[in-house]
């Protein structure tokens, strides 16, 4: 499964069951963990992902960081976690602090399994930054946060390769909160700037500021809806240049949406079953398509090319149907949404009926 696949589920999961998690034990055990183990590292192996680990400093002996992720026997990343939701402001960051001063890891995260905020030593060699050069929101991403949150991946890591683009990274946020204050409430400053033209050498009084304030505030404005707009229009175009194939049954289908809840567990079999079937097709041409009685997965959104039904309306009692050869379905109870991986084959089998028997572009042949 890629990575973005597994955040989007854990995403469903962790945004499904963030209230039931209350203390600090419980958030490394259901958010933490998964998100190491997401980024290719076995929690399970000592060697590669450490709990606990000891990191005394000075006096102070027996302090322990939460977690340390080991290469060669060495840490390169440390953990500290708070409980779900905690605060994350650099007072709470003292520990985290004092482990980075007394190993060798160059990076260190604060987390309370909801965001996780990435420091490291830009300012000052072996002394960890009052602020992170990266934050990434578990229940909140974009694209951009995952090509960053790859490098820090197993099988991507290098030190010098995120060193390169952490000074980048912290200044492109900075900006970005700076250009967001100013776009919701114009600085004196700002309006000056982009007025400066405009006075043509008349004083700036009081009353031009009040009336430039608002008046770079609704340009701001009208240009952020623009630029939104001309990306809404052309995904539009894109759709509208090629339309989806659909039956005459499955539009009377979709078009009685209403009452059509999209569970999290639907979604995170919807992404379980993209990475069964990525051996054989692109993760695109695998689509969803919710109903009221159960969620359907087809091939290439098509209804005459059905994988599955997954019947997940009933928590308690989850199924998944899958159609083989005859097109006729099969039913399977599930007692997790992880189970479906025990029936990968039959999935794949489902898929294999409906392609060719040499690849075409947009398949990836089977290993």
């Amino acid at each position: 499964m890629d990575l973005i696949d597994q955040l989007r589920a854990l995403s469903s999961r962790i945004g499904a069951t963030k209230d039931m998690v209350q203390t600090e034990e419980a958030t490394k055990n259901a958010m933490v963990m998964p998100f190491i183990q997401a980024l290719g590292y076995n929690v399970f192996d000592p060697t590669e992902v450490t709990p606990e680990l000891c990191a005394d400093v000075g006096l102070k002996k027996g302090e322990k960081v939460d977690y340390a992720i080991l290469r060669d026997g060495k840490p390169i990343m440390l953990f500290e976690c708070k409980k779900s939701g905690g605060d994350l402001s650099i007072n709470h960051a003292g520990q985290l602090f004092r482990y980075f001063h007394v190993t060798e890891a160059r990076f260190g995260v604060l987390t309370n399994g909801l965001v996780y905020k990435f420091f490291t030593d830009l300012e000052k060699p072996n002394k960890m930054d009052d602020k992170p050069f990266f934050e990434f929101n578990i229940l909140d991403f974009k694209d951009r946060d995952i090509d960053e949150l790859k490098k820090f991946a197993k099988s991507q890591f290098d030190i010098d390769t995120i060193l390169t683009t952490a000074s980048d990274l912290k200044f492109t946020r900075v900006i970005q909160n700076r250009l967001a204050e100013w776009m919701n409430e114009p600085s004196e400053e700002f309006v000056r700037l982009v007025s400066a033209d405009l006075l043509l050498g008349k004083r700036f009084t009081p009353q031009v500021r009040e009336q430039f304030t608002l008046i770079t505030r609704r340009a701001c404005e009208q240009l952020l809806g623009e630029r939104i707009n001309e990306r809404l229009k052309g995904a539009m175009t894109v759709d509208v240049l090629a339309p989806r194939p659909q039956s005459e049954a499955a539009v009377n289908e979709t078009s009685n949406s209403e009452g059509i809840v999209t569970t999290p567990e639907e979604i995170e079999g919807f992404h379980i079953i993209r990475s069964i079937l990525r051996p054989l097709v692109t993760p695109n041409r695998v689509v969803m398509r919710d109903a009221l009685s159960y969620c359907a997965i087809l091939l290439d959104d098509n209804n005459r090319r059905p994988i599955c039904r997954l019947r997940f309306n009933n928590v308690e009692k989850l199924a998944v149907s899958i159609f083989n050869d005859k097109k006729e379905e099969e039913r399977f109870a599930l007692t997790s949404v992880d189970d479906l991986y025990m029936h990968a084959d039959k999935l794949r089998a489902a898929v294999t009926g409906y392609l060719p028997a040499s690849p075409v572009p947009g398949d990836i042949p089977a290993a």
